[in-house]
């Protein structure tokens, strides 16, 4: 039996790495750290990117998954936001998940993976119990049960994503940002990549990454790994007396109805609620292409939009009261539709693209 093997990448060779997200910067640093001399993201904004799913004021840390593989990726990467310099972005508040149907299944197997981890954990049965810990959750969560996990809680996304930047500059990484690096399309001869188009013409190159995100499927056709959904968001303003109230608040989310929930953010005193579902589509249909995909749009600010579906805002309204009542009656500062990369299990997308020599796919990491 013979063995297929890759021929190694001269590390002169260049690579465009499109998208300037998490998926994208980190690759971009690696190999810049492994010596390749050639490395180029594009992208629409210059990072932090307002609209990209990895951008935010914050961003759930957790040990907590209910596959063994992905509870192993998160010991690993707690590592790093326990170390300099990203503990710096990261607040370990502590991690409540709930339901409020007995014996969920998806916490029956966070808690068996924890186990396997060797990682406390406490059990809570009822709302009272739960507050005798938080008593900032006291009139909260009503009937449900759950655990309490003290390590894990929530990033400044928004910092950390800038340092990841100017990592990448320091170890020579090369950026074209606006027209130039807004790509349209991918620039091929049958199943030759030759590199992609953008608003401002070709960018030739025969090694490609897509780092894209929500807007993967505008680029290549996989709507059956990977599709585009919004998912809501609102942030309440709170007073600097308010948000102090909430100091000691883990971050908390409701299985049952997706809703979840950080402390507020430090100086800014916003609340943020959202809510993780099958969310909503945006239809978009492509030139030269039959069916219709979803997606953000490409040429705008998505996170500029103030918008999301009445039902979706009377899901947060009603997620908040559940978890936090004292603040269900305020308005919302503030909406918007967060775009996920979805994959039918949750699964990353993480390989080449067949049918196209040179082109590989890094996806799926939304909601993960």
């Amino acid at each position: 039996m013979s063995t297929v093997r890759e021929t190694p990448h001269s590390l002169a060779e260049p690579i465009l790495i499109i998208g300037a997200g998490l998926f994208g910067l980190t690759q971009a640093l690696e190999l810049a750290i492994r010596g390749y001399e050639k490395v180029t993201v594009l992208d629409r904004m210059v990072p932090p990117v307002p609209d990209g799913s990895s951008v935010d004021f914050n961003r759930v840390i957790r040990y907590d998954y209910a596959d063994p593989f992905y509870g192993k990726i998160a010991q690993e990467a707690m590592k790093g936001w326990t170390s300099e310099p990203w503990d710096s972005f990261y607040h370990n508040t502590g991690f409540v998940m709930a339901s409020e149907a007995c014996n969920e299944p998806y916490i029956q197997q966070c808690r068996k993976i924890l186990k396997e981890q060797k990682q406390s954990f406490t059990d809570f049965d009822s709302s009272r119990e739960l507050a005798r810990q938080f008593p900032v959750l006291r009139g909260g969560l009503e009937g449900s049960s759950g655990y309490i996990n003290p390590s894990g809680g929530w990033a400044n996304a928004e910092g950390a994503i800038k340092e990841l930047y100017q990592r990448c500059i320091e170890k020579g990484v090369s950026f074209m940002f606006g027209q130039r690096g807004t790509v349209t399309s991918l620039l091929r001869d049958g199943e030759t990549l030759l590199g992609v188009h953008t608003l401002s013409g070709p960018v030739f190159c025969s090694k490609v990454i897509l780092s894209t995100g929500a807007w993967t499927n505008r680029l290549i056709n996989a709507t059956s790994a990977t599709s585009a959904s919004g998912q809501p968001v609102g942030f309440v303003q709170l007073t600097a007396e308010e948000a102090k109230t909430l100091e000691a608040m883990p971050v908390v989310i409701n299985l049952t109805s997706g809703v979840f929930i950080f402390p507020p953010t430090p100086e800014t005193h916003l609340l943020k609620v959202a809510r993780h579902s099958h969310g909503f589509e945006i239809d978009v249909q492509l030139p030269l292409v039959k069916h219709v995909i979803s997606a953000p749009n490409l040429l705008s600010n998505n996170a500029a939009s103030s918008f999301i579906p009445d039902e979706a805002d009377a899901a947060l309204k009603k997620g908040l009261r559940y978890i936090l009542p004292q603040f269900a009656d305020r308005p919302f500062a503030r909406r918007r539709l967060c775009w996920y990369s979805d994959t039918p299990k949750g699964d990353f997308l993480v390989d080449n693209y067949p049918g196209i020599k040179g082109l590989f796919v890094a996806a799926g990491g939304a909601g993960q």
